[in-house]
């Protein structure tokens, strides 16, 4: 067995390097983070199409920024919203694709009816777009599975606020998926995990992957997956089998895992330490701009409450 030292990951631009660093050392993450990693196959087994087509990095991060700019869409002006250029200004700022690429997938959506033409454009150059229902309903309970995994970290009640008030979710979406989309550690993982989640599907076979391992607490220098398949998996996600033990090799040639016994026992995997480490930093960067997007969220929504309710017929002269 062989391992890899710990990846260094850049200072992220979503928080504080402490805040970071709470989050990864919360003794309850290694349990959330695989709660949640369950709760990302259970979406993929409600939405296929939608959980094989942001199962990859760039993908996802396409994704949020399209979903960010349909929620920041303003009523009145009919040519906002979602559109290829829009997409890409956000998108390209950093890098992270291209303008083929963000047209492409665009398309893509079309093609599986995520996203539509919105209704009454007044210009097909530009062709405004907006989300379908399903995607609606994929994307929002995707964000109420961030706050229960939030919740469970520090014993918060987001997800019964967000239900309270559904608002605080078309708030904090654009919010933190701008926040991860400029930050670079977020955009660009580790070796450990890019080798997933920077090819197709590989989110989704990294999921399943975190989801198996057995001992939270390393044993004998390891943590461990037991009675793992390709053939099951090639099945389960409807993916070859090539595709899969592609994803694998990678992940082994950088030594991030293992078979115990390649020749008599080849369906128990040893994983290094460091591996885990760099999943739990990369998501916890993720965690802490999903935070600070529902605070700003919940403060802009209670300062807005305030000034209606000072500034109301009747109401006693603020002191401001």
């Amino acid at each position: 067995m062989t391992g890899v030292p710990p990846s260094e990951i850049e200072s992220p631009q979503t928080g504080s390097a402490a805040q970071i660093e709470a989050f990864a050392s919360n003794p309850a993450l290694f349990a959330v983070l695989q709660q949640g990693a369950r709760h990302m196959i259970e979406l993929y087994h409600h939405f296929p199409r939608i959980g094989r087509l942001v199962a990859a990095q760039q993908k996802w991060l396409l994704t949020q920024a399209a979903y960010a700019l349909h929620l920041q869409r303003n009523p009145a002006d009919p040519l906002s919203g979602i559109t290829a250029s829009r997409l890409l200004d956000i998108i390209g700022e950093f890098g992270a694709a291209s303008r083929n690429t963000a047209t492409a997938f665009l398309a893509e959506l079309l093609a599986y009816k995520l996203i539509r033409d919105t209704p009454k454009s007044p210009s097909k150059r530009s062709r405004p777009l907006e989300p379908t229902e399903i995607s609606h309903e994929a994307m929002m309970l995707w964000f109420r599975g961030q706050m229960r995994s939030l919740d469970l970290l520090d014993g918060g009640e987001r997800v019964a606020r967000l239900e309270a008030n559904p608002e605080l979710f078309r708030r904090a979406q654009p919010i933190a998926a701008k926040r991860l989309i400029a930050d670079r550690a977020w955009r660009e993982p580790p070796p450990s995990i890019s080798c997933f989640v920077w090819t197709e599907y590989g989110g989704l076979i990294l999921d399943d992957f975190f989801s198996r391992i057995v001992n939270a607490v390393p044993k004998d220098g390891y943590h461990w997956v037991e009675d793992l398949r390709f053939a099951e998996l090639s099945t389960h996600y409807s993916l070859s089998r090539t595709h899969i033990r592609r994803l694998f090799t990678r992940a082994e040639t950088l030594g991030s895992l293992g078979w115990q016994d390649r020749n008599n026992n080849r369906n128990k995997i040893w994983v290094t330490v460091s591996f885990v480490e760099d999943y739990k930093r990369w998501q916890s960067i993720k965690f802490c701009a999903l935070d600070q997007a529902f605070g700003e969220a919940a403060r802009s929504i209670e300062a807005e409450n305030h000034a209606s309710e000072t500034t109301a017929p009747g109401a006693p002269p603020s002191d401001l």
